[in-house]
């Protein structure tokens, strides 16, 4: 049966921006399936979509008989199509405080809930089916066990909107091969599932018609061989069954792999210079076709060199100095960076404005504050970098706990 949990806003189940329910297994277990349910706004993530799910993880993560969860989208269009912004946006006012309320308060549930399904001791499958952008990519990077299907579409568009590849997106964009992540943070690029493979993004690959098959499959294991071990290493850990189930399942035929296509002219673009060095080759349709004709020439790139040349270049010097910045981080460090970036967005101009074009006016004639000539002088410089400080008084960060001895990055290598 599904139900909303406790303490969500009174509405009809089948209301509910979280839906959740059971599956009982053959062998007396049950999977645990969490659906986002706003298919109109492609199922945008929102600071109670975020409280409902970290809640029904908790509730989960304490019951012996779920033995995994699954996480999807409702509807055919989208798994989670990024953040659920109007109110933020409005929040944004010329005389709202720094810190933001709203800003910490969006963001930090965003990030909380995140690193809880990072460190989470049961298993999270993923449903990707669809398009996956922003807030839906970090859900994605925090599970477990991913599955993408021949509609699956993914990309981190920030720099149209002025803010940066958040969600956690500056933490897995690091660990994507060839400098790949780097460009996919540039330029907004939209991908499909076998980039996710790619990526590190994804394990399996199944038709989006093979649901239930899943499920199915899920259902009829045996999970009385499973042990309490969280260790992925444990070949009788749930993690482990999960994945021996999910290999199992037929492997769908996806599109080609952009990335995998063009990794080579991405890497010499991506490993040119500094960022100028970058700004000025994708400027410039010479120079792309001197580096690749064919890559020059595909319409997944220009579609994406479009998209830079018209994004917000503060963006683009936030998404470049995030990439070198957190090399050494841990996940926790790398959120409660992102959380300082976040809300000095949300007191900046670039952020507003981009949304303010995009979704409220939809315009989509944005006027960013900033050239990227301006982001790279001493004074642009000076202004990125102001965007890494925390803007909040002693002991008021909303993640400043997670850098002590109790973090969950710690626990786990003690």
């Amino acid at each position: 049966m599904t139900t909303a949990i406790e303490g969500a806003v009174e509405k009809s189940t089948a209301d509910a921006s979280v839906l959740f329910s059971t599956e009982p297994t053959d062998c007396g277990h049950l999977i645990g399936v969490m659906t986002l349910n706003t298919p109109k706004s492609l199922n945008a993530l929102s600071v109670e979509m975020c409280q409902l799910l970290a809640q029904q993880l908790e509730q989960w993560e304490g019951d012996e008989q779920v033995v995994a969860l699954l996480l999807k989208g409702a509807g055919d269009k989208a798994f989670c199509a990024g953040g659920d912004i109007r109110k933020l946006y409005d929040s944004m006012s010329s005389d709202a405080p720094l810190p933001n309320p709203y800003a910490t308060d969006f963001f930090g549930n965003e990030y909380r809930l995140y690193r809880q399904m990072h460190f989470y001791p049961k298993p999270l499958i993923l449903w990707g089916d669809g398009i996956i952008m922003g807030g839906g990519m970090g859900l994605m990077a925090g599970c477990s066990h991913r599955l993408v299907t021949e509609r699956t579409r993914f990309a981190m568009p920030e720099v149209t909107i002025g803010l940066f590849p958040d969600a956690s997106g500056s933490w897995f964009l690091q660990r994507m091969p060839a400098k790949t992540g780097l460009f996919l943070g540039l330029t907004g690029a939209m991908c499909n599932g076998n980039d996710a493979l790619l990526a590190n993004l994804a394990e399996y690959a199944v038709a989006s018609s093979d649901y239930d098959g899943v499920i199915q499959s899920l259902k009829q294991s045996d999970w009385q061989v499973a042990t309490s071990s969280t260790d992925k290493c444990d070949n009788n850990s749930a993690h482990s069954i999960v994945s021996r189930v999910l290999a199992a399942q037929p492997i769908a035929e996806l599109p080609a792999s952009k990335l995998a296509t063009y990794w080579q002219p991405i890497q010499q673009l991506m490993n040119s210079g500094g960022l100028g060095d970058i700004d000025a080759l994708l400027q410039s349709d010479a120079a792309l076709e001197n580096i690749d004709t064919e890559f020059a020439n595909d319409s997944w790139t220009q579609r994406a060199v479009d998209t830079y040349r018209h994004g917000c270049p503060v963006t683009a010097a936030l998404t470049y100095a995030l990439y070198y910045k957190v090399t050494d981080l841990s996940l926790e460090q790398v959120l409660y960076l992102e959380a300082n970036v976040a809300v000095n967005c949300a007191a900046n101009p670039d952020f507003r404005e981009g949304v303010r074009a995009l979704l409220i006016d939809k315009d989509r004639n944005p006027q960013w504050s900033r050239s990227l000539a301006d982001c790279l002088s001493s004074e642009g410089q000076a202004y990125i970098q102001q965007h890494f400080v925390n803007p909040y008084a002693k002991g008021e960060h909303p993640l400043g706990d997670w850098l002590g001895d109790e973090a969950l990055g710690s626990q786990s290598v003690r």
